[in-house]
C-alpha cells in the first residue's frame, strides 16, 4: 500500500487499525473499518483525497488493458481473479476476447466511473454474472418469440449480440460476434432509446479506456468528471 492506494487512510491510526476497507471515488479515496482506541474497539470512516492516475509514461504498445489500469490507479494487490473461462466458453458456446478476460481477472466486479458496470463469472451482487446476462435474455426471448435488442439479434445467432457491461441508466454494452476472431469483435452499445446502438471498432478494454477519458465519447464520464476510477464490489 502506498500513497496511491489508500495510505493515507491508516495514517491517523497507525498500528491501531483493525480492520480497513477501502474504495475509491472520484478524487477521493474512503475507508470504513474498525480501530483500537482506549475504550475499546471502534468504528472509523475516513476520507482523503487520491492523487490523479496518470498514463503517461506507459510504454507506447501499452495494451488497453493496462492504460484502463493505469488511468484508474487500480491496485489488486498482486492479486487477479482465477476463472475457469474453458466453463464459461463451453456454456456460451464461443471462445471470448482476451483483452474482456484480463479485465475481469484483474478488476473482477464493480463499475467503471460510476457508470459501466463490468459483467464477469461468479459475481458478488446477484443479478450481474456474465454468463446469465450472456444466455438468459437470448432463451426468453427465444420462448416468447420476441425481440430485445432489434435490429440485431442474441447470441447464439450468427452474429448475434453478446453483452459483456451494462449502466443503471439502462445502456448496455455488447459485442457484435461477427467472425471467427473474438478479439476483432466491434463492440455495440445503446442506451435507454430503442435502436439508439453505436457501433465501436475496437476492443472492450479500449472502449472502457475512451469512455473514461474522452469527452466525445458517445458514453463518455469525461464530460462530467477528470477523475477516473474503477469501484469494485468485491472485498
Amino acid at each position: 500500500m502506498d500513497a496511491t492506494t489508500g495510505l493515507p487512510l491508516l495514517t491517523p491510526f497507525g498500528g491501531y487499525v483493525v480492520y480497513m476497507r477501502a474504495w475509491a471515488h472520484r478524487s477521493w479515496r474512503i475507508g470504513a473499518g474498525t480501530v483500537e482506541t482506549g475504550d475499546g474497539v471502534r468504528r472509523v470512516v475516513l476520507v482523503a483525497e487520491r492523487p490523479e492516475p496518470v498514463v503517461e509514461g506507459l510504454p507506447a504498445d501499452a495494451s488497453w488493458v493496462d492504460r484502463v489500469v493505469a488511468v484508474t490507479g487500480w491496485d489488486a494487490g498482486g492479486r487477479t481473479r482465477t476463472i475457469d473461462w474453458a466453463a464459461v466458453e463451453e456454456r456460451l458456446g464461443t471462445p471470448l476476447p482476451g483483452d474482456y478476460k484480463r479485465l475481469a481477472e484483474i478488476f473482477g466486479e464493480g463499475v467503471f466511473g460510476g457508470f459501466l458496470s463490468l459483467y464477469v463469472p461468479g459475481p458478488v451482487v446477484p443479478g450481474m454474472d456474465f454468463a446469465d446476462h450472456a444466455d438468459g435474455p437470448a432463451q426468453s426471448a427465444s420462448r416468447e418469440g420476441v425481440d430485445l435488442w432489434p435490429p440485431y439479434d442474441m447470441h447464439p445467432a450468427p452474429g448475434g449480440l453478446l453483452q459483456w457491461g451494462g449502466s443503471e441508466q439502462e445502456g448496455q454494452f455488447c459485442w457484435l460476434t461477427e467472425g471467427d476472431d473474438p478479439d476483432a469483435w466491434p463492440v455495440l452499445s445503446c442506451d435507454a432509446v430503442p435502436g439508439s446502438w453505436h457501433r465501436f471498432d475496437g476492443s472492450a478494454a479500449e472502449f472502457v479506456f475512451r469512455l473514461l477519458t474522452e469527452r466525445g465519447h458517445p458514453f463518455s464520464t469525461a464530460r462530467y468528471f477528470d477523475a477516473h476510477w474503477f469501484e469494485s464490489h468485491e472485498s
